[in-house]
């Protein structure tokens, strides 16, 4: 499958990051429940560490992700076309 989009995308890489197994489960369900609410939610590809973004997403995204930027490390890369390997 080969996904060609009129319009840039964003690939957010992101990985939650906190000591502790406590912590890291009540991290990660509020980040996911925050996720959940918010616009990104609807956006046509993620997985528990890769979210595909359009362009006019892209402060939304960067909002969402700085709440949590003591416990995340997050990478964003810009896309033109997205090939499915498999």
């Amino acid at each position: 499958m080969y996904c060609d989009y009129s319009y840039n995308m964003l690939i957010y890489f992101y990985d939650l990051k906190i000591k502790g197994l406590k912590a890291y489960n009540t991290l990660k369900r509020r980040f996911y429940y925050n996720l959940k609410n918010s616009g990104l939610y609807k956006m046509p590809f993620k997985t528990k560490s890769v979210l595909l973004v359009s362009d006019e997403y892209e402060k939304e995204a960067d909002t969402f992700f700085r709440q949590y930027k003591e416990f995340i490390e997050v990478y964003k890369a810009r896309a033109s076309s997205i090939e499915d390997v498999v």
